[in-house]
């Protein structure tokens, strides 16, 4: 029988100095994503300094050419700056991000038995998820993407910063523990999605980001008034659907309780919580357009489903 309280921690909660140093150990620069968030914002941004800014980071420069000699980006690079001039303004983000999550899924996160393939697979489903149902609502469709790439960061953070502090015999267990954030609060203080949004903040991402991926379990009645947030559950619903969510958080996903469904990319029955998304909203459209709705999930599951064919 699951845990269905959090427990006193244990020791003394992590402090934010400790959280930002470990953040600051992850193998790839936040400073460089956020940096090119920004330039992609910049109609006046040029190919050039965009390259310039990748090839700050040596290890990411390699991968990305890498990846784009790859049938999925065209193939036949050498650098840099022919990886960019080659897929443009258009799909920059989605190189940048596939070689990105190379490098942070390098490795297992032993304390919450989640795999480096469960890792790249989750954050490249969600962000292809998040990506096109912004396209269905009043979110930027860039600033999706990146919050679904970057939503388990915290998980990433808070794994190394338990090596030490945490004993063998109590990592997470969903029979156990039920959920992570019961886990977490018992051990470490505080919670994966706290610790998401407190990097993204302190790396200059947009504050509406950081505030959504605190928010994205909707577990206030305030949480239901950002929309990023609102999308981001509703991704984690596709995600689920597909076989790529994380063991702990299942019962997270507000829209899948409540009976929202996704089957062979058809999503339907989403409650009307959604609505906060705007004019354009998800639920919405399913309500008044099952057919656009349909057609939307269809387009969520297909991107995500690309995860299969992504090099990284």
């Amino acid at each position: 029988m699951p845990m269905t309280g959090a427990m006193p921690a244990i020791g003394t909660p992590l402090s934010r100095d400790k959280l930002l140093e470990t953040a600051r150990s992850l193998p790839a620069d936040l400073e460089v994503l956020s940096t090119l968030g920004e330039m992609l914002q910049d109609v006046n941004a040029e190919l050039e300094a965009i390259a310039s800014l990748l090839r700050r980071d040596l290890a990411l420069a390699a991968r990305i050419v890498r990846i784009s000699n790859s049938p999925l980006f065209g193939g036949r690079v050498s650098s840099v700056e022919e990886a960019v001039n080659r897929v443009g303004f258009g799909e920059i983000l989605r190189l940048v991000g596939t070689a990105t999550t190379g490098r942070f899924a390098d490795r297992a996160l032993e304390h919450y038995g989640i795999t480096a393939l469960q890792l790249r697979d989750n954050m490249l489903y969600t962000a292809f998820a998040c990506e096109e149902l912004a396209r269905f609502a009043d979110v930027d469709a860039r600033m999706a993407y990146t919050s679904g790439l970057l939503r388990p960061i915290g998980f990433m953070v808070l794994d190394r910063a338990a090596r030490g502090r945490i004993p063998p015999r109590e990592t997470f267990e969903p029979k156990r523990w039920g959920n992570y954030r019961i886990w977490e609060g018992s051990f470490l203080g505080i919670g994966h999605a706290e610790v998401a949004g407190l990097i993204l903040d302190e790396w200059h991402f947009p504050k509406v980001m950081g505030s959504a991926l605190r928010a994205h379990y909707l577990s206030h009645p305030a949480d239901f008034g950002q929309p990023l947030a609102l999308l981001l559950n509703l991704a984690g619903t596709l995600t689920g659907a597909a076989g790529h969510a994380f063991e702990g958080e299942t019962d997270h996903w507000l829209f899948a309780r409540r009976g929202a469904t996704c089957e062979n990319g058809r999503l339907e029955h989403v409650p009307g919580d959604a609505n906060a998304l705007g004019p354009r909203s998800f639920s919405g459209i399913c309500a008044g357009d099952p057919a656009r709705g349909r057609r939307a999930g269809r387009r969520a599951s297909r991107a995500g489903g690309g995860i299969d064919q992504t090099p990284c």
